[in-house]
């Protein structure tokens, strides 16, 4: 979750919403055995059952426990064992450690998924319910939308560094994103507004909206495909310091870094693994599991440079994007008169403005109707285990 909401819908059908939601979720799950909900190869990587039962926790402890007279909390240690990292809600599990929560089972998870939904529907229609409280069901609708992206990648991540590269799903979960073409786009110099100014639901980052003074610039209508960032791996790129930023050329040698996450020369060949196991690399998709450091070496390489997240807002009417997260060359800060709201909930946003970079628009993994243009996703610069791309300037 990444904070508020603004302009809430508070109306009923957001209990339809709601199960929609949290039935997505579980449908994610669906092709896992019950070895792969436990399995934490990385600090960053949360096991399944732990996403299944942390959103279940967002709607128990800043809805049902506060809001339902005669709520009964479903089990008192799952404060402690769900809590991400809300430091107002208490003590909690630390992140590396939730691999080793062999228990609650993944079937006493699923139960307790049960009765807060139970519970959830039967307050939601009990009678009149105040405006600010739908709101928080709106947020925790958009929270769980966003651990179903990192559900994807973090199984992605689970079955792809397991030895025998086991498949997800026999067939493909996404489709694959072809760049057309490469053509650019020129945008003059000006004041432009940017940031989320409608009613709808946005996260508080998003806020406020304010103007922007641009240079004029162009900006490449796709994103960088495979086929061209294979060259410059065949031009020796992750072996020049040139192109590096110092800590990129630190982490590139320290750990090795020859191709982006999940790519594999075998036999000569470049294959990847994808959710329906290793293949050979398509030239015409979009690359992927990218980490910042690498985006702006190919960038370097290129003689080019990654767009602002205002020069991405702006040009995002004409360009193609949503199936690849991508890289910006801000730093995530916050916007002028942004203000972290009151309680546990706003230590979701505002505290980790610091040490990462923004990516813009949504991937192959985000929930249909959770992305937007102003949405504002951040990374530390290394990370690469999501759906990350590449677009340069022209």
């Amino acid at each position: 979750m990444r904070a508020l909401s603004k302009g809430s819908n508070q109306e009923p059908a957001l209990l339809g919403t709601y199960t929609r939601v949290r039935e997505r979720t579980e449908s994610i799950c669906g092709p896992l055995q019950v070895e792969d909900y436990v399995v934490q190869p990385i600090g960053d990587v949360s096991p399944p059952k732990w996403h299944l039962g942390h959103t279940t926790w967002f709607f128990e402890t800043f809805i049902l426990v506060p809001h339902m007279a005669g709520y009964s909390v479903y089990d008192p240690n799952f404060n402690y064992v769900f809590n991400s990292y809300y430091e107002a809600a208490g003590a909690r599990v630390i992140r590396t450690d939730r691999g080793n929560l062999s228990r609650p089972t993944v079937e006493g998870v699923y139960r307790y998924r049960r009765y807060v939904d139970e519970h959830i529907e039967g307050f939601f229609g009990s009678g009149e319910i105040p405006g600010e409280v739908w709101a928080l069901l709106e947020l925790g609708i958009h929270h769980e939308q966003q651990h179903q992206e990192l559900l994807f990648m973090d199984i992605k991540y689970i079955l792809g560094h397991n030895p025998l590269f086991p498949a997800y799903a026999e067939k493909k979960v996404f489709d694959a994103m072809r760049v057309s073409p490469k053509r650019t786009l020129s945008f003059p110099q000006g004041i432009h507004r940017i940031g989320h100014g409608g009613n709808g639901f946005c996260f508080d980052n998003e806020l406020e909206s304010h103007l922007v003074y641009l240079d004029a610039f162009g900006i490449a209508a796709e994103p960088v495909s495979n086929g061209e960032y294979l060259e410059f791996i065949r031009d020796g790129g992750y072996g020049d310091f040139r192109f590096w930023h110092a800590p990129g050329w630190e982490w590139v040698n320290k750990n090795q870094i020859k191709a982006p996450l999940y790519w594999h020369l075998v036999d000569g060949h470049w294959v990847h693994y994808g959710l329906h196991g290793l293949e050979e690399i398509d030239p015409g998709e979009a690359v992927c599991h990218i980490s910042f450091y690498e985006a702006a070496a190919y960038a370097a390489w290129m003689g080019k440079s990654l767009p602002t997240e205002a020069q991405w807002e702006v040009a995002s009417e004409q360009i193609n994007w949503g199936q690849r997260w991508e890289w910006t060359l801000s730093a995530y800060l916050p916007y002028p008169g942004f203000k972290r709201a009151k309680g546990a909930i706003g230590e979701y946003n505002g505290k980790f403005m610091v040490d990462q970079m923004v990516l813009r628009g949504a991937s192959v993994a985000t929930p249909k109707g959770h992305s937007r243009k102003t949405y504002r996703n951040f990374f530390q610069t290394d990370r690469r285990w999501m759906f990350s791309g590449i677009r340069l300037l022209a």
